[in-house]
């Protein structure tokens, strides 16, 4: 069957306002040498969906330099492949769009030239490595309108903008409800969806007659003038709500079973641009232990606990516990970082003393000096 992939870039930027300050949320780094949208990405391409849309919004040049012509996933194509579409709306006289449904209706002309016949819609936030194609089948088999991809999880605060999912024994959808005020595990949409190309197009044709602005309480909500069913993922799958989610998540990739679960399930990858540089450098007097170091570093302090991306240095005397340093960074000697967020190209000088709690991690912005 053929299908048209669109990636939200931006959604949910604003719950993680520290890392996307200068960059969308796509292309926030992630575990050592990816940005999370490879990880939607390369699930798209592993599933056979070889035409993809990236819908943009604001501070995206990070976002095309990482996936420039879609090389790296096998996108560049002369037919289909990988399309970066601007951040336009008609529905806001011309300038960017508010919403989501806004960005999906302005890029209706880029879906009505497509032949596909469904559209799998996904936002950037979700971590898993996960195979459209079990789902796209479950869709045909089921004559739906609309599958909603959801997992089991235990809602809190930070899950605000998620949808709890009722299902049926069929798993026909029977109400959707935001998950405020509810608590214990519960069936949560996690913001991919596959619909029909055309009722896709038929929607937004009459979204101004019909008055629907919204997704989620125009279309979800309506259980039973569509047919709406859910499919739900097993396996690892977590979303970024948070800085503290992000450094939570992150140190996760620390426990080698979540390692396999993520980048070697079923034998499918997680494709990233690739940056030829040397292989990292420990010197006599490096001491690393359960770390993840990313080529092209240089250790030559202690390293306990932590994820370093490419390129970083870490001086002798420096010790790093716990923490995350981003590419090209570099901590110089004698200092200690404990549960510390450093973005790209930031520095801590001498002697520097920094510490953080999980829950709150200290961050350091990008090109920032301590």
């Amino acid at each position: 069957m053929k299908t048209l992939g669109i990636i939200f870039s931006n959604i949910h930027e604003r719950d993680i306002p520290e890392l996307t300050k200068v960059r969308t949320l796509a292309s926030v780094p992630f575990g050592g040498r990816y940005r999370l949208i490879d990880f939607v990405l390369s699930g798209m391409v592993n599933s056979g969906i070889t035409n993809i849309g990236i819908i943009t919004k604001y501070n995206y040049q990070s976002l095309m330099d990482h996936v420039q012509s879609g090389k790296n996933w096998d996108l560049s194509r002369k037919n289909g492949g990988l399309t970066i579409l601007p951040p336009f709306s008609d529905e806001s006289g011309g300038g960017v769009f508010n919403s989501r449904f806004e960005a999906i209706k302005s890029v209706a002309s880029y879906i009505r030239h497509s032949d596909a016949d469904y559209v799998v819609m996904a936002d950037c936030d979700i971590i898993c490595n996960l195979d459209f194609a079990p789902a796209l089948a479950a869709h045909e088999k089921k004559g739906a309108d609309i599958t909603l991809i959801v997992r089991k999880k235990k809602v809190n605060r930070g899950d605000h903008e998620r949808l709890i999912v009722e299902m049926d024994n069929d798993d026909r959808v029977t109400k959707t409800c935001g998950v405020e005020g509810a608590e214990g595990e519960h069936m949560v949409y996690t913001d991919f969806m596959i619909i029909s190309r055309r009722l896709l197009l038929y929607i937004l044709d009459h979204s101004t007659q019909w008055g629907v602005t919204s997704f989620s309480r125009d279309i979800l909500a309506k259980v039973n003038e569509y047919k709406i069913y859910g499919y739900q993922l097993d396996g690892y799958c977590v979303a970024v709500n948070s800085l503290a989610d992000y450094y939570a998540h992150s140190m996760e990739l620390l426990n080698p079973e979540v390692v396999r679960e993520l980048f070697y399930k079923g034998g499918a990858g997680i494709y990233t641009k690739v940056r030829d540089s040397v292989p990292a450098k420990f010197t006599d007097t490096a001491k690393v232990t359960n770390s993840m170091i990313a080529d092209g570093c240089l250790i030559e302090g202690e390293v306990t606990d932590s994820i370093i991306f490419r390129g970083c240095h870490i001086a002798k005397g420096a010790k790093v516990t716990g923490s995350i340093i981003m590419q090209d960074s570099v901590v110089e000697a004698g200092s200690t970082l404990n549960c510390v967020i450093m973005d790209k190209d930031a520095h801590v000088l001498e002697g520097r003393l920094l510490s953080g709690h999980p829950t709150h991690p200290y961050y350091i912005e990008k090109e920032g000096t301590i």
